[in-house]
């Protein structure tokens, strides 16, 4: 199977070379744990490689964006400058849309459904970030949450676009984690205490991956001014 880099040399690794192309791979994780830095870095390897790119942005503006990945060594500017990268800015029309409501904003006011997201996808998009898809689990049943997600899933595997589905924490647990089922991958990042050392970690771990022989063991990572870092179970750096 083909593989489309992480960006994370160290994630590479652990899958056999990156995230299957043209499916959908899923990363979920608590505020702060690093799941947007995770599609920065998959953006940025993609367009470096000379790939037409695209970010659905439901809660970041792109100038905010953009500075996270400067900060992080991974300049996508001249990249959304030139065009190969783009930023669609969904979290400005929920923004808006607050604004011009007199009571604050409503979650059915959101009125995209998840299957009509494709036809903002122009065509020859490669590898596509969606962050945050959770927002569209506040205003509908379970169930139908899992159909528009598997429809959109489907769509976008037609498309050729190798995909990252980025869905906080408390959306994936209110949509009884039914997301998982449905994506060819899935990684999970944590924060927690590390009980030997006395601090709080970040870990993740890859408990789904198609086509992909990957360990059950979970890995910490540090989120550094040059990048995510990622070191073995226990603490052992598979960094070169």
């Amino acid at each position: 199977m083909e593989r489309v880099s992480t960006g994370i040399d160290e994630l590479d690794r652990k899958l056999s070379g990156g995230y299957p192309m043209n499916k959908v791979t899923l990363i979920t994780g608590i505020a702060g744990s690093g799941k947007t830095i995770f599609g920065i870095h998959f953006l940025y390897r993609a367009c470096l490689e000379g790939r037409k790119c695209m970010m659905i942005a439901t809660e970041e503006t792109p100038e905010d964006l953009l500075h996270q990945a400067e900060f992080l060594g991974r300049d996508l500017k001249p990249y959304y400058e030139s065009g190969q990268f783009i930023i669609e800015k969904l979290f400005e029309e929920r923004s808006e849309k607050i604004g011009s409501t007199r009571y604050g904003f409503k979650p059915e006011s959101f009125d995209i459904e998840l299957p009509t997201l494709i036809e903002l996808v122009p065509e020859g998009i490669e590898c596509l970030v969606i962050d945050n898809i959770g927002v569209f689990a506040i205003r509908i049943q379970a169930r139908r949450f899992r159909d528009q997600f598997d429809g959109l899933s489907y769509l976008l595997r037609k498309k050729g676009c190798t995909t990252l589905f980025i869905m906080d924490e408390a959306a994936h647990n209110m949509t009884h984690q039914l997301a998982e089922y449905s994506v060819y991958g899935s990684i999970r990042l944590l924060v927690k205490e590390n009980s030997y050392l006395g601090k709080m970690e970040r870990y993740l771990n890859i408990p789904k991956m198609r086509s992909t022989a990957v360990s059950p063991e979970m890995s910490v990572f540090e989120i550094t001014s040059d990048g995510i870092k990622v070191q073995g179970p226990g603490g052992g750096s598979l960094v070169e």
